[in-house]
This record gives structure tokens, sequence and C-alpha cells, in this order.
């Protein structure tokens, strides 16, 4: 395999962290508000509700921490689309993003 070669495949594993991280980021921003802000305003769910929002919600959020994780969530985004801009690369080697 060329150096071309490794050097993209190198990136798409890049890609691939990057989106577990940012995946992850995701359930531990949604579960802290859970956790702290929906018990303090007495929300609660019965088996079978659904929890639909916005992204934007963590932006406001009352939880510093909640805030500070939204921020760093959407830097890797704006870092996975430059690279995938930047490199050209295709639907078919990008598909573990869908």
């Amino acid at each position: 395999m060329n150096s071309k070669k490794k050097y993209k495949k190198e990136l798409l594993k890049s890609l691939k962290h990057l989106e577990a991280t940012e995946s992850a980021s995701l359930k531990i921003m949604t579960n802290l508000m859970l956790l702290k802000e929906l018990k303090e305003n007495n929300i609660s769910f019965k088996k079978g509700d659904v929890f639909s929002f916005e992204d934007n919600i963590f932006d406001y959020s009352e939880d510093k921490n909640v805030r500070v994780l939204a921020k760093l969530r959407k830097k890797t985004l704006k870092a996975m689309n430059k690279i995938v801009v930047k490199n050209n690369f295709k639907d078919k080697e990008l598909k573990f993003l869908a």
C-alpha cells in the first residue's frame, strides 16, 4: 500500500474516533441534563414517553459543564467536516458516519 493510501486510511480512522467521541459527548450531555435540570424542574417521564429536542438546547443549559461540552462537540463536528471536505472523501468511505 502506498503512503498516500495509508495516509487516507489513517484519516478515516481518525474520523471514526472523532465520531465515537462526538456520539459519547451527546449521550453524556443528555444524561447530565436529565439528571440535573429535569429533576430540578420536577419533569418526569413515564414508560413510552418520547423526549425530543433541538441540538441547540445544550447551548442554553443552566449547567456550565453541559455548555462547555456542547462547545467542544460543535468544534469536533466542525473539524470532522473540514477533514472530509479537504480530503474529498466519497460517501462510501464515510458510511460509518451515517
